[in-house]
């Protein structure tokens, strides 16, 4: 029950958040939360580092957007359809990349990537350099009106919670384990006779159809789905986001989502704020900087927090543990 209580406490404190702030800008948060998760599945516990998350996170939200507009599907067969169609891709680009190790397989997957990026810029339904335009949010089981943005939160926490419970049970469980003694030593795990390519494959394609359901609900959310979300910047962003939380922890990512998403959001209101506090006029063009601002905290984390935020305060509490046992 101790070791329950702190997601208790954020559950409490989730469920009561659309009153006291802007329901889409939370919700938001919770896509790419678990967005990071998702991608902390692959490289915190498994030890493979894709460059090409993105278009799982991006193409899954085409998927939904075109069945909801153009083909009038219903929420939950949209979503799932993006969510299928990533973990698809994600087997494909699984499929050739896992013949590679280390730089390789990184490169691989970017590759793919931008193969699907440019895929995404020609195809007729994608809109092109416009985008996917005007996403209906539809009704939830044809009864509940999903276009209130305090329901619809509620109906994104559900899936973020589902989602983030689907990654705490495949971490603890034996199948989590193998991917930890893969990620440790791998030659350890081929020579006890797990079939390392196929660990990694599934671990793969999980994490892409939980990044596609990242994707498929921030469409719903958003109302559109653009080409940032299938660039290889938005793969980078979500390195950046899991390294400032914590690789390898199961909370520190979406800290880092949170983190970055707020600063990409609210940086400009901060900047405004500080300029008539202080009137030096400089504070103004601070919303002009995030990419500044976040190459900073990475940084500070690089040199300072070498294990995220997450990590380093959860090496703190154990190291002042066994000094007390001791």
């Amino acid at each position: 029950m101790k070791k329950q209580l702190p997601y208790l406490i954020a559950l409490v404190i989730a469920i009561a958040m659309p009153f006291f702030a802007y329901p889409v800008f939370l919700m938001k948060l919770l896509c790419f939360g678990l967005f990071a998760c998702a991608f902390n599945l692959l490289i915190g516990f498994t030890g493979l580092l894709s460059f090409g998350h993105a278009a799982f996170f991006g193409s899954a939200g085409y998927i939904a957007g075109y069945m909801l507009r153009d083909m009038g599907w219903p929420v939950e067969l949209a979503i799932l359809a993006g969510v299928g169609g990533g973990a698809l891709i994600g087997l494909v680009m699984g499929s050739l990349a896992i013949r590679r190790s280390g730089i390789y397989f990184s490169m691989i997957t970017l590759a793919l990537a931008q193969m699907v990026y440019f895929a995404a810029l020609r195809a007729p339904f994608t809109g092109g350099e416009d985008g996917l335009q005007g996403v209906p949010r539809g009704k939830l089981l044809g009864v509940i009106d999903l276009a209130n943005d305090v329901t619809l939160y509620y109906f994104v926490l559900a899936i973020f919670i589902g989602g983030f419970a689907l990654i705490m049970r495949t971490v603890h469980s034996p199948f989590g384990q193998v991917l930890k003694a893969i990620k440790e030593n791998e030659p350890r795990a081929i020579s006890l006779g797990y079939d390392v390519d196929r660990y990694k494959l599934m671990a793969f394609v999980l994490s892409a159809a939980l990044a596609g359901l990242a994707g498929a609900t921030k469409t719903l959310v958003l109302g559109f789905e653009t080409l940032t979300d299938v660039h290889w910047t938005m793969s980078g962003m979500v390195i950046l986001m899991t390294l400032v939380g914590g690789m390898g922890t199961l909370v520190g990512p979406i800290l880092g989502a949170f983190i970055i998403i707020t600063l990409e959001n609210k940086l400009g209101d901060v900047g405004t704020f500080l300029a008539q506090a202080t009137n030096i006029e400089w504070f103004g063009t601070l919303g002009e900087s995030v990419g500044m601002v976040t190459g900073l905290i990475f940084i500070a984390c690089v040199l300072l927090f070498r294990r995220g935020i997450v990590g380093e305060i959860g090496a703190a509490i154990a190291a002042a543990g066994r000094k007390r046992s001791s």
